[in-house]
């Protein structure tokens, strides 16, 4: 089963985080967590995210297409990067997530999100994604 683990500060912190200067300590703790689950052979990816200045939306609406250039004024909603397992259960994720090191500042969440698999589809629907996308079909046939 795959899971996205993905770090947020509650939204009262995520101004404070984003100007908080470079910490190495906790850096070199989260590449120690990297090699942790690379060792393990749950971890898929991990990456971290450029600031939202550097981001973009698309907004889409009916026919039409919007695309909004960051930064964004809404920091509730940012994140700084994701970690991608792959374990056996979801019991097992949460132990990976209660290693995470923690961030600088305030309390922070750790969500963890399963990813749907082909396993999770009704078979009609695993059959339109083959009719649709056949090629990659495959590689989802086998998450």
């Amino acid at each position: 089963m795959r899971f996205l683990l993905i770090p947020a500060p509650p939204s009262s912190d995520a101004k404070v985080e984003a100007e908080a200067p470079f910490d190495e300590k906790l850096f070199t703790a989260y590449m120690k967590y990297n090699e942790e689950m690379h060792k393990a052979g749950v971890l898929v990816a991990s990456e971290g995210l450029n600031p939202n200045a550097k981001s973009a939306h698309v907004k889409l609406s009916r026919e039409k297409r919007t695309v909004v250039d960051g930064p964004f004024a809404e920091t509730k909603e940012l994140i700084a990067g994701f970690w991608l397992i792959d374990v056996k259960s979801r019991e097992e994720a949460i132990e990976w997530a209660l290693r995470c090191p923690k961030g600088p500042g305030g309390d922070e969440v750790l969500e963890i999100r399963p990813l749907t698999g082909a396993n999770d589809l009704p078979l009609r629907l695993r059959e339109l994604i083959a009719e649709a996308a056949p090629t990659w079909s495959a590689a989802f046939s086998k998450s």
